[in-house]
């Protein structure tokens, strides 16, 4: 049974890489908030189960199955969702790729591969969205972005330009869309445990546990959770920030203060 505090209620969110980490733990947590969910992301395998768990609690959602690098793919997402639901009042840009590399050592392949994923996918999803939040003279986009988009980070070339393009991507379009009624933030989240953190350790040389135990020096002394960064998403896709645009959120444990 979902929660009787329903923030979204009557909402229809979607949300890009919704089949792990991040992406689901926020797709399952707006639903319990009352909104219907279109969980897209390139697993269908995963992507069925992860609306299979939202029908079950008694939410509605569907199944998109997209690539963020193909046009045609976003557009269908979004047409999909609006002619399921009738609207879309929330996107959440999550859908993210990482690969550990300085400027000398970084392949072409693997420079376009985030890019394409991390900051072309955001804007793709984005420029489908925006026309069905216009009609309505509302809406919400929400993009994961990273601390590493804040303040850089080592081995992360490619990753960093990517996420830093992701903030000031949403700030660019906060200030194009604002006027339209439509609100644009972004979540800067720092270490977070998914599925995807263990082997970006082991592409790194490190050890799991070392590097699980090299956070206990940050402010927090440890890596954060997927529904942490969800609860993020959900006060931005909320009333609750109804005055915010434009924002860069960070959710790091303070990582970026040290």
């Amino acid at each position: 049974m979902w929660g009787e505090n329903m923030r979204l209620l009557k909402k229809v969110s979607l949300v890009t890489g919704a089949t792990s980490g991040i992406g689901e733990a926020t797709a399952i947590l707006f639903a319990s908030e009352g909104a219907s969910i279109a969980v897209t992301g390139r697993n269908q395998e995963r992507g069925h189960e992860v609306r299979d768990r939202i029908l079950r609690g008694g939410g509605e959602a569907i199944f998109v199955a997209t690539d963020v690098v193909k046009p045609e793919e976003c557009r269908r997402a979004v047409n999909e969702t609006v002619s399921t639901f009738g609207r879309l009042d929330i996107l959440f840009n999550n859908a993210g790729v990482f690969y550990p590399h300085t400027a000398l050592d970084c392949s072409e392949e693997e420079w376009d591969a985030q890019i394409d994923i991390n900051l072309k996918g955001t804007f793709l999803m984005s420029k489908f969205a925006l026309p069905e939040m216009i009609r309505q003279g509302r809406g919400v986009i929400i993009n994961n972005s990273s601390g590493w988009g804040i303040v850089g980070g080592d081995s992360a070339v490619a990753y960093c330009a990517s996420k830093g393009g992701v903030v000031l991507l949403t700030k660019a379009m906060a200030i194009d869309h604002g006027r339209q009624g439509i609100r644009v933030n972004c979540i800067c989240p720092g270490d977070i445990d998914t599925p995807m953190l263990p082997p970006d350790a082991r592409m790194r040389g490190l050890d799991w546990h070392d590097y699980l135990a090299s956070c206990s020096n940050r402010p927090l002394g440890r890596i954060g959770t997927a529904e942490e960064i969800a609860k993020a998403a959900l006060f931005l896709a909320s009333d609750d920030s109804s005055f915010m645009t434009g924002a860069a959120l960070i959710v790091d444990g303070g990582g970026t203060a040290d």
